[in-house]
């Protein structure tokens, strides 16, 4: 197979900013960053080109005390196809009175925007994602949410919408990069650059980010999460709700009311979506047939576990595995 791809020789090449914060976290600038660069090696075009902004020009330390120096400041007249805004630890803290109103004169020239890891913070405080569906890391997902009551707020590991392009931390801006590169030219240069990276498997929007359980209920509930735990390691052979009610010393009853109170299901309905999520990922990841990944999940039939993956993800489990996302 070929390592490398002909680009059309009329395709424009497109300029990313990308505007980082103090403490912005350097791996998920990267997994934006890299994906351009590759595109570029790959197609032997410069499909894209990019640059760091920075408030006043200078240099910005990530969270993990590297420095980056800034190619521009606000003040530039720089123009760019898409800004991305750079976030990590501590962005509800910082004052960003200038980057909010650059921010919305980017929004006036019509610029793309995007927001990476908690970038996507900024834009919503500078009102700039009213309206659209986006995602932040799991971290700020219920805070946000709170804060901000015009966002369609997400659990994916990222989210394009129109003009607007908002992903999790770590390497979900891989993922969205991989995205974009493959609407602006096609999916063999994605390929081609996954290969490269060694990254076996390009994650789609309707991936979720997986949210530890300490994180959405707490550290005031160590029962449920000992429940869960048992259910996540217990999926080809379920435990039936009494032998997990007796588990933790709860009645079935009281079992039932703790689920609804910390996670708004029956406990049956979240073992059966555990079940379903492992089951995805086995048919995204893996080769084995429907019927044995319906087996290894603990569907007794191949048609009940099609009727409920289609109720849950919205297709039946023959498309997900070909990637026709779009068909019911």
């Amino acid at each position: 197979m070929s390592t490398n791809i002909t680009a059309p020789a009329e395709a424009p090449t497109l300029h990313f900013g990308f505007l980082l914060v103090p403490n912005f976290t350097l791996l998920a600038f990267s997994a934006a960053i890299e994906p351009l660069r590759m595109a570029n090696q790959r197609s032997g075009k410069t499909l894209y080109r990019w640059s760091v902004i920075t408030e006043f020009g200078d240099t910005v330390q990530a969270s993990d005390g590297m420095r980056i120096e800034a190619d521009f400041s606000l003040v530039n007249q720089e123009k760019f196809d898409a800004v991305y805004v750079c976030g990590g630890i501590d962005v509800e803290k910082g004052d960003y009175k200038n980057i909010l109103r650059w921010l919305n004169r980017q929004a006036l020239a019509k610029v793309n925007l995007g927001g990476i890891c908690t970038g996507s913070y900024l834009l919503a405080a500078a009102g700039l994602l009213d309206g659209y569906t986006c995602t932040i890391h799991w971290e700020y997902l219920a805070s946000w949410a709170e804060q901000f009551h015009r966002i369609e707020s997400s659990d994916h590991l990222y989210c394009i919408d129109r003009n607007r392009f908002t992903c999790s931390g770590g390497t979900a801006p891989m993922d969205m990069m991989l995205e974009i590169i493959a609407r602006d030219h096609d999916r063999a240069l994605t390929e081609l650059i996954s290969e490269a990276f060694v990254y076996d498997r390009i994650r789609d929007s309707a991936d979720i980010q997986r949210i530890p359980l300490k994180h959405r209920v707490g550290h005031t509930s160590p029962k449920l999460q000992d429940v869960v735990a048992l259910m996540e390691a217990n999926i080809e052979e379920a435990i039936s709700l009494d032998e997990l009610a007796a588990y933790v010393q709860l009645s079935r009853r009281q079992l039932e009311r703790l689920f609804q109170q910390h996670l708004g299901c029956t406990p049956s309905r979240y073992y059966m979506n555990t079940c379903l999520f492992r089951a995805r990922q086995l048919l995204k990841q893996s080769r084995l047939s429907i019927t044995e990944v319906a087996s290894v999940c603990g569907f007794t039939s191949t048609q009940h576990f099609s009727a409920a993956y289609r109720k849950l993800y919205g297709l039946a489990p023959r498309n997900e595995r070909r990637g026709l996302g779009d068909l019911k």
